[in-house]
């Protein structure tokens, strides 16, 4: 696949005027929709947005990051912040299907933080939330503690799929095994997997893929990408339409390729800086008063016969209707 990107590319990496951009319209609420692979964009307080919002008859969620455990100065209240996420969604105006939470649960894999993680999320108001690990979620012994929790029915490290309203949705593992700079990694079992997966479905099957590390190179010297991601994306290359959502940078970064729309969302806990504008990734302090326009969640939601998802990223302080 090509390294062709939205976002405006300098000696440096990712051009940071054109990120901030991005970011702040993202911020403000933008709604993309793809039909055919095709995207198009416009804000959602437009009549058009709502009427785009209004016609979906999917909806879910995607919330990721909640680093439960952690307590630094970028964020002393981990806890809270997810409680807002949860209140957030529970404000909205149409109860979502279902949540998918792209990993890193908690901060260091302990019991009594998966305990307060999920205490605090089984008050979302929806039917079931969806779980894949991130590199914190597997610190201690081997990922076993998650699994146990979240990985009834799933192969392999946690991997699986599921079917809603005509939509394939897949969930991967990319945390286990990184490779060198701390890249994701599928491995050979994994990508299998993946090739039977979806070699019974129809190419005009919407396919929507979610794990924690992104898909595609962001920022490699950070490990922000997947070693093996091109083979991956292989096996989907003749659907005709492809969504690829993650966590684990902490903001909203969005890339078309072909019929691909790659998403990565906000955390819930703390942002990150963007892409080669510090010495590395970690926690991002910022003014008090700017924290929760930083942290947030992610609203899709689908319209049957269209093969059309809608995107729409929505900070904790953004009103919810």
């Amino acid at each position: 696949m090509s390294n062709d990107t939205e976002i405006e590319q300098q000696d440096d990496g990712v051009g940071r005027r054109s990120l901030l951009k991005c970011m702040l319209w993202a911020g403000s609420g933008v709604l993309w929709t793809l039909t055919g692979g095709v995207p198009r964009s416009f804000r959602i307080e437009t009549a058009e947005a709502a009427s785009a919002a209004a016609s979906s008859s999917l909806s879910f969620l995607q919330i990721s990051d909640s680093h439960i455990g952690f307590a630094k100065e970028a964020n002393p209240d981990v806890t809270l912040t997810l409680r807002q996420a949860v209140e957030r969604i529970n404000r909205m105006p149409a109860r979502p299907a279902f949540v998918l939470h792209t990993g890193d649960v908690t901060h260091l894999s302990k019991p009594a933080e998966f305990d307060l993680a999920a205490e605090v999320l089984k008050g979302v108001r929806t039917e079931r939330i969806h779980y894949v690990p991130g590199e914190h979620d597997v610190l201690e012994d081997d990922g076993r503690s998650f699994l146990d929790r979240y990985g009834q029915g799933t192969h392999g490290q946690g991997w699986y799929s599921f079917d809603q309203n005509g939509v394939h949705f897949i969930g991967l593992v990319n945390v286990v095994n990184l490779k060198a700079g701390g890249l994701g990694n599928l491995g050979d079992e994994q990508l299998a997997w993946l090739k039977r997966d979806v070699a019974h479905l129809s190419a005009s099957t919407p396919i929507v893929v979610f794990a924690h590390i992104p898909l595609w190179s962001v920022y490699p010297d950070w490990g922000w990408g997947t070693s093996d991601a091109a083979q991956a994306l292989g096996h989907l290359k003749r659907f005709g339409s492809v969504t690829v959502l993650n966590g684990h940078i902490h903001q909203v970064m969005q890339k078309v390729e072909g019929q691909v729309a790659f998403h990565s969302a906000m955390s819930t806990a703390f942002p990150q800086p963007a892409p080669g504008t510090a010495k590395g990734p970690g926690p991002l302090k910022v003014p008090a008063d700017q924290l929760r326009h930083l942290l947030g969640i992610t609203d899709v939601r689908f319209v049957p016969g269209q093969g059309r998802l809608a995107v729409v990223d929505r900070p904790l302080d953004q009103p919810a209707a």
